[in-house]
C-alpha cells in the first residue's frame, strides 16, 4: 500500500516542484533582463537604484530556485526508479548537480560584486555560458529517460530534444534563450501533474 501510493505521489512531487522552480526561475531571469538589457556588453553602463534593486530582488530569488530544482531533480530520478539506464542517469545527476552549482556560483559573483562591471561580466557568463550548457544536457538526458521509461510523450520529447540543442548550440547568442529552461521545466511539470500513467517502456 505504501509503495503505490508512493509511486502515485512521486510524478506529483516532481511537478510542483518542476512549476516552483520554473516561475521562479523565469522571474529572475526576466528581472535580470530588465535591469541589464545589454547583458555582458553592457558592463560599461552605469547602474541605477532600481536597476540594482531588480538585479538583488533576482539574486534573492535564485537560491530557492535552485532548491526547488533539487527537488525536481530528485522526484524526477524516483519516479524512473529501477527502469533508468546507469550511464544516462549519471549524466543526468551530474549536470543537473552542476547546473545548480554553477547557478549558485552565478549569483554569489553577482551579489558580492554587483557594483563591479567585472563581477557582473563573470557572473553573465557563468549563467549563460555553463550553466545553460548544464540545462541542455539535463534536458537531454531526461528526455531519454522519459522516452524509455514511457513516462513522456513522442512530442514532448521532441520538444526537450530541441530546446537542449537551442541551449547547447544557441546559448547566450539568443535573446532570452535563458527562458528556454523554465519553459521546458514548466511544460514538463504540467504534464506530470496531469497524473497521466506511463506508457509502455521503450
Amino acid at each position: 500500500m505504501w509503495q503505490k501510493h508512493e509511486r502515485l505521489w512521486t510524478p506529483r512531487a516532481a511537478g510542483i516542484a518542476g512549476v516552483v522552480f520554473a516561475v521562479l526561475m523565469a522571474a529572475a531571469i526576466v528581472l535580470v533582463r530588465i535591469a541589464l538589457p545589454g547583458g555582458a556588453g553592457g558592463d560599461d553602463i552605469a547602474v541605477d537604484a532600481g536597476q540594482r534593486s531588480a538585479v538583488q530582488t533576482a539574486l534573492a530569488l535564485l537560491p530557492f530556485a535552485g532548491i526547488a530544482f533539487l527537488w525536481f531533480m530528485g522526484a524526477l530520478r524516483a519516479q524512473a526508479g529501477e527502469g533508468e539506464d546507469r550511464f544516462v542517469s549519471t549524466v543526468f545527476l551530474g549536470s543537473g548537480l552542476v547546473f545548480v552549482a554553477t547557478l549558485f556560483g552565478s549569483a554569489a559573483a553577482a551579489g558580492s560584486q554587483q557594483h563591479s562591471p567585472f563581477g557582473r561580466h563573470f557572473a553573465y557568463v557563468l549563467l549563460t555560458t555553463y550553466a545553460l550548457r548544464m540545462a541542455a544536457v539535463f534536458i537531454f538526458t531526461t528526455s531519454t529517460i522519459g522516452r524509455r521509461i514511457g513516462a513522456f510523450p513522442r512530442p514532448l520529447v521532441v520538444f526537450g530534444y530541441l530546446a537542449g540543442l537551442t541551449l547547447l548550440v544557441a546559448g547566450a547568442d539568443l535573446p532570452w534563450s535563458e527562458l528556454v529552461f523554465p519553459a521546458w521545466a514548466l511544460i514538463v511539470s504540467l504534464h506530470m501533474l496531469g497524473g497521466r500513467r506511463p506508457a509502455a517502456p521503450a
